[in-house]
């Protein structure tokens, strides 16, 4: 019995094909036709299934290789907004120059990236420390940066870490100049107790007519921070000893109390 299935099978193969040839080609072309979209799907399904490995191999790429990239761009990022505020101070101050004395412009500036490795506890809004240090190229008094402006300095210098003094500080005082229009310079102390993202401008002239929302760069006096860093903004001002000079409080642009990745600016 199980001999006669097996030959049922070929022999049935072939009396399909002689009633194939023996039809009329019209009629045995539309057969064929019929027969072959039935496992025309099936041809399609297998050869896209060839593919598929290979896409999915140039699109899986390690989440730790992703990771990296993210980091990578976003430096690069921080690096271009750092940029992007150094050339607007050196085109005014290189026009000034120009105008004056002729001067070349200045170099650019050289960033370095640094990660905050660590708070002190016991002056929270006031010290950090990164880990870059001496082996880096790092001394003291180095200007420190994020994208938004300026955070402190270096004050301290170890072999693979550096302590950076903030803004706020008593002993990290800076000149700094009112903007929109550039005018009057004093100097940034320290805040209230109260809000740190808040420090005094001191030693403005009476007549120098403040208004909320002007912005505060460095002077470039000094000798540590150079000119054009972003600060903060005007919050508001008053006068003092009967009008003589102005104190005005400024907003830092930069959030202290939330450094993660800051930058150590070279001359």
């Amino acid at each position: 019995m199980f001999k006669q299935k097996n030959y049922f099978v070929p022999g049935l193969a072939v009396l399909v094909a002689v009633l194939l040839l023996s039809l009329p080609s019209g009629s045995a072309m539309r057969i064929r036709w019929v027969v072959g979209s039935w496992f025309l799907p099936l041809f399609g399904f297998a050869s896209a299934s060839q593919h598929i490995p290979a896409d999915l191999a140039d699109i899986a790429l390690p989440r730790r290789e992703l990771l990296r990239e993210i980091h990578s761009l976003r430096q690069q990022n921080d690096q271009l907004k750092i940029r992007a505020f150094q050339a607007d101070a050196l085109e005014q101050e290189n026009g000034q120059l120009r105008a004056l004395l002729h001067w070349q412009s200045q170099a650019p500036w050289h960033l370095k990236a640094a990660t905050v490795v660590m708070r002190d506890p016991a002056n929270w809004w006031r010290t950090v420390q990164i880990d870059l240090g001496s082996r880096d190229g790092l001394r003291e008094n180095l200007p420190v940066l994020t994208p938004d402006g300026l955070a402190g300095r270096i004050s301290w210098v170890g072999m693979n870490s550096s302590q950076v003094l903030l803004l706020g500080d008593p002993n990290c005082r800076v000149s700094a100049q009112v903007m929109d229009p550039p005018g009057d310079v004093g100097i940034l102390g320290v805040g209230g107790p109260l809000d740190s993202s808040l420090l005094d401008l001191n030693y403005l002239p009476g007549d120098a007519g403040l208004k909320p929302g002007q912005n505060v760069v460095t002077s470039g006096l000094g000798g540590v921070f150079p000119r054009g860093i972003p600060i903060g903004k005007i919050a508001d001002s008053q006068t003092l000893e009967y009008g003589l000079t102005t104190q005005a409080r400024v907003k830092l642009n930069v959030d202290l109390g939330a450094l993660d990745h800051v930058f150590v600016l070279f001359p």
